[in-house]
This record gives C-alpha cells, sequence and structure tokens, in this order.
C-alpha cells in the first residue's frame, strides 16, 4: 500500500489561524511575520479600546497611547508566557495600564461630549441596540432606525465618558472586547468582585444617562 504524498493538498486538514499566542511566542523566537500578524489581527481593537478609556478630553493622546502600547509589547516579548495569561489579555493590560497612567496624570475632568468620530455614533448604536442596555433590533433597520441608533450611540458614548475611568474600562473590555470576568480581573489588577461591582455600578449609571433613549424605544416597540 502505497503512503499518501505529503506534498497532495487534497488530503491537508484546515488548520485555520495560528492562535495569538503562538504567534507571539514565535515572533519573541525571531519570526517578524509572526508580530506582523499579530498587529494586523489586533490592531483595530487595541486602538478602538485605547480611545475609547481616554475618552474625548484625551483624544489627541490616543495615537501616542496606542503606539507605547506596541512598543511595551515588542520590548516585553521575552516575558510573555501564555501560562500566566493569553496574548489578548497580556496585551490589553498593558493598554488599559498605560491609559490609566495618562488618565491620572491629566487629572482628567467629567465633561458631556456627544461626538461621532471615524462613525463611532453608529457603532456603538450597533453595540446598544444588540442588548447591551436593550434587546432588540431589526436585522436590516430602516433609514429613520440607522439615525436613530447613530444618535443613540452618540449618546452612549458621552455617556461612557462621564463614567468613572475603572467602571469605563470594565465596560469596553466586556462588551466590546468580549472578556470574562476572569481576564478582567488580570487585565485590570483586581478581584472577582471587584470587577463584578464596577460593572453593575457602571451599568446602572449607563442605564439612567439613556433614559432619554429607553424610553423612545418604549413608545415605538
Amino acid at each position: 500500500m502505497s503512503p499518501v504524498s505529503p506534498d497532495s493538498s487534497d488530503n491537508q486538514p484546515d488548520e485555520g489561524p495560528v492562535p495569538d499566542d503562538q504567534l507571539m511566542l514565535a515572533y519573541a523566537g525571531g519570526d517578524k511575520a509572526a508580530f506582523d500578524a499579530l498587529y494586523t489581527r489586533h490592531e483595530s481593537g487595541l486602538y478602538r479600546f485605547v480611545r475609547r478609556l481616554l475618552g474625548v478630553r484625551l483624544s489627541s493622546e490616543v495615537d501616542e497611547v496606542f503606539q507605547e502600547t506596541w512598543e511595551r509589547i515588542v520590548k516585553a516579548r521575552a516575558s510573555f508566557s501564555p501560562e500566566r495569561a493569553s496574548w489578548r489579555t497580556w496585551a490589553f493590560t498593558i493598554a488599559h495600564n498605560l491609559a490609566m497612567d495618562r488618565l491620572r496624570l491629566s487629572g482628567r475632568e467629567v465633561s458631556f461630549y456627544a461626538h461621532d468620530e471615524d462613525g463611532d455614533g453608529l457603532e456603538a448604536g450597533v453595540l446598544f441596540s444588540r442588548g447591551l442596555l436593550r434587546a432588540g433590533a431589526a436585522q436590516q433597520p430602516s433609514t429613520e432606525e440607522v439615525a436613530f441608533w447613530r444618535a443613540a450611540g452618540r449618546r452612549l458614548l458621552a455617556c461612557l465618558d462621564e463614567l468613572p475611568d475603572e467602571q469605563r474600562a470594565a465596560f469596553l473590555l466586556q462588551q466590546e472586547e468580549g472578556f470574562t470576568i476572569e481576564a478582567m480581573s488580570l487585565s485590570l489588577d483586581v478581584g472577582f468582585e471587584t470587577v463584578r461591582s464596577r460593572l453593575r455600578y457602571g451599568l446602572q449609571k449607563l442605564r439612567i444617562c439613556m433614559e432619554r433613549y429607553l424610553s423612545a424605544l418604549e413608545r415605538v416597540s
């Protein structure tokens, strides 16, 4: 019986994308292409997290903090250990710590801003409509519904900017990045109950802030 040729593509399984942890270990071992793959995969998520965490008041510092995050990742590549935390948790921890340092140094004042930079209003409105604060949204929304969700999204972004920094960070990690409580506890360097409290109080404040739009939803439902 003849062995199957290793060059036969018909029998090669689809292995899928290389996991983040393996890419980072490969990069630490000298594979620069592995870093390029990580950057491409997580550039938008990390940038969005830094931008939302810093808020409008520190929007001019987003690019610098984002760049510094990747510089830290590069410098610390030899210390990365998937046994301690996944790459994604590790990377977002670095971004979180750098952003929080800027917020502390700035003496950030809480202010209300309604903004829609780079389409964030509609993006946040989609997040809102998925069930973040209210369940249910049309699969193919009308022009009027899109306008409504864009306005609701702008309001949500402004409400996020009013949250205490720690509550905003917990909210963003869970709702936008899909972090579990365990991963958030690692990233934020606090206990499970502290994470849960930040999420609970943050959501309560967001619901109050979004009350006007929630009431509007009740009228049209």
